[in-house]
């Protein structure tokens, strides 16, 4: 069992109607994990500059998080994201952003993380992630995120990576747009014939839908969240949950898959109920499974 993430480590500005929180800890590496960490030991990979006022060993206290992955690059910045959310904070607005760090040269594996067999590639330029799974030497389930900047202006390299995934997690808008059907489930299996089998589909407060080529369709609900304060997160929250769990049971037949995407539903519904990563740093195991089980009641029928 080995779960290796690498994504971006960010300092995060974010606005929704219930507050603001400036300058706080943000990134897909950093959510994934938190999350990840609850069912598995993880394998942090990426890299920030030498400005960056966060130390991750303390965030990661007590957690299996190994950050011997981290780079810290002299000379240069940290990812920034400002963002705000409106209404029923379905999506986020992009105020600025500032790659920095994360348009140079991505940070290198460890040796002693290449043997690693559970992988998920967090939303970043699709050439940075091939680089990154070319440094692998023994991936068993390949797990991919991506958005539309890259499916508009990379497709080319994005149809390369899909063709090395095992799975791909995206939005409805993003499948639809690589696919160019307006049918999600026509377009679904399209994203089949690109290359990985099992696709996730991100709906947000409508819960997730998943596509494998052997077991079919699986639809879950959102947790009814009442709660709701920052969303940023959710989406990498629920891959880290889902990935961790997998990892941690070393399967991802029907009966374990189903689990980790309840796993990963349960989990980000918990992130949101705080700004950045407070309220899931918060928490202990016991909390993602007592919501475990109040999902599996509300679906049973």
């Amino acid at each position: 069992m080995s779960l290796l993430v690498t994504g971006s480590i960010g300092i995060d500005t974010v606005a929704t109607p219930l507050g603001k929180s400036e300058n706080c800890l943000g990134g897909s590496a950093v959510y994934f994990s938190m999350a990840a960490s609850f069912f598995s030991p993880v394998r942090f990979v990426g890299v920030i500059g030498d400005d960056c006022p966060f130390d991750l060993a303390k965030v990661f206290t007590g957690r299996d998080v190994d950050l011997s992955g981290l780079e810290t690059r002299p000379g240069s910045k940290t990812f920034r994201w400002k963002g705000s959310y409106q209404g029923d904070m379905s999506h986020a607005l992009t105020d600025a952003v500032q790659l920095n760090v994360l348009a140079e040269k991505p940070p290198a594996v460890p040796k002693n993380f290449a043997d690693s067999e559970y992988v998920f590639l967090a939303n970043t330029h699709p050439a940075l992630q091939l680089q990154l799974l070319d440094q692998l030497t023994n991936p068993k389930f390949i797990v991919a995120d991506t958005m539309n900047c890259w499916i508009q202006n990379h497709a080319d390299e994005l149809k390369q990576l899909l063709a090395r995934i095992n799975a791909l997690i995206v939005n409805d808008a993003e499948a639809k747009m690589l696919t160019q059907e307006d049918n999600l489930s026509t377009a679904t299996k399209k994203l089949q014939d690109l290359g990985p089998q099992v696709i996730i589909i991100k709906k947000g407060a409508n819960g997730v839908i998943a596509l494998d080529g052997n077991r079919g369709f699986c639809a879950l609900p959102a947790y009814p969240t009442a709660d709701v304060k920052d969303p940023t997160g959710a989406g990498d929250s629920f891959a880290g949950a889902l990935m961790g769990y997998l990892a941690s049971v070393e399967r991802t037949d029907d009966r374990y898959f189903r689990t980790a995407l309840a796993y990963g539903i349960v989990t980000s519904s918990l992130v949101i109920e705080g700004f950045s990563i407070s309220a899931v740093a918060a928490i202990g195991r016991s909390a993602i499974d007592a919501r475990l089980e109040e999902l599996r009641k509300m679906t049973e029928f």
